[in-house]
């Protein structure tokens, strides 16, 4: 079965940086399209940044210039690079997958991992 693990997060002042890491199993990795989605407390999830099959990239206009996705389709593996932290970041960060079979869409989740920015 399909499992997205994320790892990196962690307890960080404004302006510092973290990496995000998703690990995929269980799909042909290089086929889905792949983001990082985020909720914080009283919030619904958003966004965060998208990375295509071809590697084309979105980004919320709120991390634009300060965060990166990316994916090494070797290691089946999709990153976020987070600088320039904001409280606002605080959220849940949460790493998705979204593959296309049989002209349905399928969605994946990871648990998510906690991003905390506080001085």
């Amino acid at each position: 079965q399909v499992q997205l693990v994320e790892s990196g997060g962690g307890l960080v002042q404004p302006g510092g940086s973290l990496r995000l890491s998703c690990a995929a199993s269980g799909v042909i990795f290089s086929t889905c399209a792949m983001s990082w989605y985020r909720q914080a407390p009283g919030k619904q999830r958003e966004l965060v940044a998208a990375i295509t099959r071809t590697s084309s990239t979105n980004y919320a206009d709120s991390v634009k210039g300060r965060f990166t996705i990316s994916r090494d389709n070797a290691k089946n593996t999709v990153y976020l690079q987070m600088n320039s932290l904001k409280p606002e970041d605080t959220a849940v960060y949460y790493c998705n997958a979204a593959r296309r079979w049989d002209g349905r869409t399928y969605d994946y989740w990871g648990q998510g991992t906690q991003v905390t920015v506080s001085s």
